[in-house]
């Protein structure tokens, strides 16, 4: 059998990477490994959108580590801050030292006669291409392309007389000061924009196809705040990032059982913000319910304070054409623009864009199906990131990351070398994410499915995964371990009735 280079390669230097390099080194002390970052920077996500106000949509204490406690005081935090936070990680834990920039892959190669990965890279800092070999991989790539964002073919573009943005590549230079700006998009990206950019600009003006569900909160958590002042860090610290934890299931359950209550809530919520001479019932009052889509998270009610003062407005209305001077809309109103922005969402992928091969065969990721929403059937050693769509994403990174540590440690001791999720009969097909936003839509046609009941159905909570993944059995009789020696499993042939089409 081939030495490998490395026991496990890390793909993605960003919260998940770093999470899972810090569970690896505590955990499994005398394995190799190493990070391979597309880009030159740590930090993912935080480091790459770089747009005015950019800033999390969950609050610190469930998106941060839960090894590290977040010591700033505001729990709704800003980019800069959360990238500071995640490259100290690195930095304090040595974890930078393994961490090879500018190193792309292209495709994952899985030999099961060398029970071994071949990574295919691009080093993007000579434009060689490279080799990396390894036991076990795991992406933590994310789930968005990062070459670039969603952006229609807008009718009559070209003819506009000022600049059109997409904030996943935000010009450093752009000076949006005494501009007439319009944002296109309600998503969390622009409800971030607006607030932010109308502190300067002359006006801004959120134009949405259709309204989001907003909700207001404080930037500083009060409680956290005040546990730290009587409790050791670590203590006040886990203290709070349960009670968040259990307040987001608390809030998810209850838009589930009781939509019309939840929805009629968070409408009254908006409707006491912005006074009784605005008009909610247009521009704020969704057609589906609450948690169909991502609730839109804004600190201490920034947006409807810009609402009220008349820096910004929303303007809820469809696109006819763009003019040399700005948008014409389908109700025939103009708006006018120095600048438009796109905040209309990002390319969905898998595995970060690489090919996935096994035994020389292309995998399609739409003939997989999730184990656990880890592992996927009939692909060994492959262990993917993907984090909660309605709770904070790293809540799932930190199980799954444990996950492995107990999975290398039981293939050591069985001296299994590898492991593939298998079905003994068809687990049904179901999108791998249920929901109806455009950005999850227009992708599932290349995504992998989750089955109709369990290990094959991806959860969305917490409690239930802490059973089902922290403390998973690892000889379930769905994983199935090869030693050396032993004769290749058979991959059966995909049998999917319908393929789920795109939007």
């Amino acid at each position: 059998m081939k030495q490998a280079e490395f026991d496990v390669i890390i793909v993605g230097a960003g919260l998940s990477g770093i999470g899972a390099a810090y569970y690896l080194q505590e955990r499994c002390p005398g394995k190799s490994y190493a990070i391979l970052e597309g880009r030159g920077a740590i930090g993912g996500t935080w480091d790459l959108f770089r747009y005015p106000g950019i800033r999390s949509d969950s609050d610190m204490h469930t998106l941060g580590y839960d090894f590290k406690p977040w010591k700033e005081r505001k729990a709704i935090a800003d980019g800069p801050a959360i990238l500071n936070y995640v490259r100290e990680t690195a930095a304090e834990n040595g974890i930078d030292q393994h961490i090879k920039f500018n190193h792309l892959v292209r495709e994952a190669s899985w030999d099961s006669e060398a029970a071994l990965w071949t990574l295919r890279v691009d080093d993007k800092s000579d434009g060689s291409e490279r080799l990396l070999t390894c036991r076990m991989l795991q992406m933590c790539a994310g789930y968005y392309s990062y070459e670039g964002g969603y952006k229609p073919d807008f009718p009559g573009e070209s003819s506009f007389g000022g600049q059109v943005i997409h904030p996943q590549a935000w010009p450093e230079d752009l000076d949006y000061a005494g501009k007439k700006v319009v944002v296109i998009g309600s998503g969390a990206t622009a409800v971030t924009l607006v607030p932010e950019m109308a502190k300067t600009a002359e006006h801004v003006t959120m134009l949405q196809r259709s309204p989001t569900y907003v909700v207001s909160r404080p930037a500083e958590d009060r409680i956290a705040l005040g546990l730290r002042k009587i409790l050791p860090e670590k203590t006040a610290y886990g203290l709070t990032r349960w009670k968040n934890t259990l307040l987001q299931m608390l809030f998810f359950r209850m838009a589930r059982r009781r939509p019309e209550k939840v929805k009629e809530r968070i409408i009254g919520m908006a409707a006491e913000e912005l006074g009784p001479d605005y008009d909610v019932g247009t521009h704020f009052t969704p057609d589906y319910n609450p948690w169909d889509q991502r609730l839109c998270l804004i600190p201490d009610g920034d947006l409807f304070h810009a609402l009220k003062d008349k820096s910004a407005s929303v303007v809820t209305d469809t696109i006819e054409t763009f003019t040399e001077n700005g948008i014409k809309l389908s109700s025939g109103e103009l708006l006018e623009a120095d600048i438009v922005v796109s905040a209309t969402g990002l390319q969905l992928e898998f595995m970060g864009g690489a090919d996935l091969v096994v035994d020389g065969v292309a995998v399609n990721p739409t003939d997989l199906h999730g184990y656990l929403g880890i592992m996927f059937s009939n692909v060994p050693n492959l262990v993917v990131t993907f984090g909660y769509t309605n709770a904070s994403w790293t809540l799932k990174a930190d199980l799954i990351a444990r996950y492995l540590t107990r999975l290398i440690r039981h293939m050591d001791k069985t001296g299994a070398v590898e492991v593939r999720p298998i079905a003994d009969e068809d687990p049904g097909d179901a999108p791998w994410l249920d929901f109806s936003s455009g950005y999850v839509t227009r992708a599932l046609h290349r995504l992998p499915k989750q089955g109709q009941s369990a290990p094959w159905k991806l959860n969305q909570n917490y409690i239930q995964d802490i059973f089902e993944i922290r403390h998973a059995n690892l000889d379930d009789g769905v994983l199935h371990y090869r030693k050396p020696g032993d004769r290749a499993f058979t991959v059966p042939e995909p049998a999917h009735t319908q393929p789920i089409a795109a939007e």
